[in-house]
């Protein structure tokens, strides 16, 4: 009589690595509408990056909110008498809020033909797009007994993904653009690259760590999540584009290069921020 079974279970689901993944694309997606209007090779993907990247903001509030067990409680990180403004989380709130009212009013201005006002709207949706991955990074970083997470660079981790992944994206759209998918592969070549670099920092300090990150090494490096980690996320979703982009003319890019060029990023990305997510968090399930 009384006894009972304590089951440790993970703080963070799946959903919030779909959460991520879907505000890094926006993220990127944002920078890249931005960018059209400084580069005008990427001029073809301006209403395009705009339009998803609203979608795509939509789908990652819908999981935000699926996630609390009362939903409508979504409504008070929108209230200025119940936020607690030392939280990340509050930031947060306000952060995809304000990307959400300037991304409609830059829509807004774009369908209007308004360029004066469209220029500024984008430069303060892409400042605002740039805090998004900042703060999921942040979110993370804050944990101090959680290995992985708990380094100051994992904000920068988090915005690399989201330049490649948004590159990603963006160069699928571009199609047969010759002069956008030049522009697209300088992006997603060199993000890719920063992200491994990251990832090995990371790697690094957390295997020779103490006893908690040396077993999370293990448990990101081995198994099943080994094969998410390495296999999807590091060779798959960043060796091998690398390599491919690197073997493509620079002159004129083989579409059919990058078109594999990106899918793998996003692939890659994707394993990535699961296993990010919860390969730290598997540890305290264990003890």
């Amino acid at each position: 009589m009384g006894e009972y079974v304590w089951f440790h279970d993970v703080s963070w689901h799946s959903a919030y690595a779909i959460y991520f993944f879907v505000v890094g694309i926006l993220a990127g997606l944002s920078f890249l509408s931005y960018g059209s209007w400084l580069t005008p090779a990427l001029r073809p993907l301006r209403e395009k990056a705009a339009y998803i990247s609203v979608v795509l903001l939509g789908v990652g509030g819908a999981l935000l909110i699926g996630d609390l067990s009362q939903p409508m409680r979504f409504l008070n990180t929108l209230n200025p008498f119940y936020m607690h403004f030392t939280s990340p989380l509050a930031w947060g709130a306000l952060n995809i809020a304000a990307f959400g009212i300037c991304s409609v009013l830059y829509i807004l201005a774009l369908r209007k033909g308004d360029e004066q006002r469209g220029k500024l709207l984008a430069l303060v949706t892409a400042a605002l797009a740039l805090g998004l991955p900042i703060y999921t990074g942040f979110d993370l970083s804050v944990h101090q007994s959680r290995p992985v997470w708990n380094t100051p660079v994992m904000p920068v981790l988090f915005v690399a993904l989201a330049i490649a992944s948004g590159s990603a994206v963006g160069s699928l759209l571009a199609g047969s653009n010759e002069a956008a998918q030049r522009v697209l592969r300088e992006y997603m070549l060199w993000s890719t690259a920063a992200v491994g670099v990251v990832l090995v920092a990371i790697l690094g300090t957390t295997n020779y760590g103490g006893s908690a990150e040396e077993m999370t090494f293990q448990i990101l490096t081995s198994g099943t999540m080994g094969m998410i980690f390495v296999g999807l996320g590091i060779l798959a979703g960043i060796a091998a584009p690398v390599a491919l982009m690197l073997l493509a003319p620079v002159g004129k890019p083989q579409q059919g290069t990058l078109m594999i060029s990106a899918l793998l990023i996003l692939l890659g990305s994707a394993a990535l921020r699961y296993a990010i997510l919860m390969a730290p968090q598997q540890l305290q399930t264990l003890f």
